[in-house]
């Protein structure tokens, strides 16, 4: 009986020192809940660090009770309640330093600029940029130049004035930043061409004057002579006829000062091909040409009414044919091959004469030009007065580029 006694009140015991355990630690479980939510509430930096003391302080009082009871049981809890302690203390735990200041602030403003890209402009205005949009404005270059016109979505467009540094200017038409329409062009040393203009080139119909004194005018292409024209030259020479990417090439005939002519055809800037050549004396050669000198077959028409033909190499009768009357006489007789080139000649100095005329529109043309060049003129006050009106400082009021 007393050995039932003994073993109930000892199991009676047990129980209690296992509830009076288990409620040991329930205690600092709740309180350790109740302090985490205080620290999850918690802003001030103090308090904070307190009570996450005292979570440590109280997680590891109920961690000692298992350490003695079961080592299993306690590694388990061990990593469970370290890896909580280390969440909670992460946020305040010291970070090192990795990076210095000088490559953090290198790295801060490389990532600036490259959500900014730069613009390289001397002496730009952001609000003068806006104002070149569209209107009347002033803009500068970096190199001395300046534009006074019209412009469209920030471009020369309209009518307008570009003055070249110490060089010269234009006046007349443009179009997306090129000259096109008709314009005047004038340069320092005394060269001026009226005319049209295409994609910022001379092209259409235009005169160039050469400070030289020499004139051409005429038809132009991609900013060289070409097509029909006449060149005028100071000494008192002039061509008219064909030309061809700047020089005479095709049919034409050309005055010299001396009063000699040839009417033919033309290759390269040179006498090429068959024509007549009419000296200032009264001699005149009709036959074939290479490279400015009689060369093949032609015959040689002195003032007296004497010939010679035959084969010419270098300007040289090298191989002389038979002839038993005067050239213009009805019954001359000129070998066949000879009699040919002749012919060709004299048609080929027939169409040189009869290359159609520019005169007419070379004059509406240069009308047109003179009305785009005032018309610019225009412009060119309109865009410097809307600067003085708006008060900007000239030394910033010119865009840069």
């Amino acid at each position: 009986m007393m050995s039932k006694t003994s073993t109930i009140l000892q199991s009676t015991n047990q129980r209690t020192l296992k509830s009076s355990s288990m409620d040991s630690i329930t205690f600092p479980k709740d309180l350790a809940f109740h302090l985490y939510q205080r620290l999850s509430h918690t802003t001030s930096k103090i308090q904070r660090t307190l009570i996450l003391y005292l979570l440590i302080i109280l997680l590891s009082l109920s961690s000692l009770y298992i350490l003695i009871s079961n080592s299993i049981d306690f590694i388990w809890v061990f990593a469970f309640f370290a890896v909580l302690v280390l969440a909670l203390a992460l946020p305040h735990i010291p970070q090192p330093r990795i990076f210095t200041p000088q490559f953090q602030l290198s790295v801060k403003n490389q990532t600036l600029n490259s959500s900014n890209p730069v613009v390289w402009t001397i002496g730009s205005n952001p609000k003068w940029e806006k104002t070149l949009n569209s209107g009347f404005s002033v803009k500068g270059f970096s190199n001395g130049d300046v534009y006074e016109g019209e412009f469209h979505k920030g471009k020369c467009s309209g009518s307008g004035v570009y003055h070249y540094y110490l060089c010269g200017k234009f006046e007349g038409d443009w179009v997306d930043g090129k000259y096109d329409g008709y314009g005047v062009e004038t340069w320092a040393k005394g060269s001026r061409y009226r005319g049209q203009y295409r994609n910022g080139l001379r092209h259409g119909i235009g005169i160039y004057r050469f400070f030289t004194g020499d004139v051409y005018q005429g038809e132009w292409s991609n900013g060289q002579s070409h097509g029909c024209g006449i060149y005028s030259s100071q000494d008192g020479s002039k061509y008219v006829g064909e030309f061809k990417w700047g020089v005479k090439h095709g049919f034409g005939y050309h005055q010299y000062r001396n009063g000699d002519l040839y009417a033919g055809e033309y290759f390269a800037d040179k006498m090429h091909g068959f024509g007549v050549y009419k000296f200032g004396n009264g001699h005149q050669y009709e036959g074939s040409w290479h490279e400015g000198r009689r060369h093949g077959l032609g015959v040689y028409t002195f003032r007296k009414w004497e010939a010679q033909s035959g084969y010419w190499q270098n300007g040289l009768l090298v191989k002389a044919s038979c002839q038993t009357q005067l050239p213009d006489s009805p019954f001359s007789a000129y070998p066949c091959k000879v009699s040919i080139a002749i012919q060709k000649a004299r048609q080929a100095s027939e169409r040189a004469y009869k290359v159609k005329s520019v005169d007419n529109r070379v004059n509406k043309v240069v009308a047109a030009a003179n009305r785009a060049a005032n018309a610019a003129r225009v412009a060119a006050v309109k865009a410097v007065q809307t600067r003085m009106h708006k008060g900007i400082d000239s030394k910033t009021s010119l865009q840069c580029v």
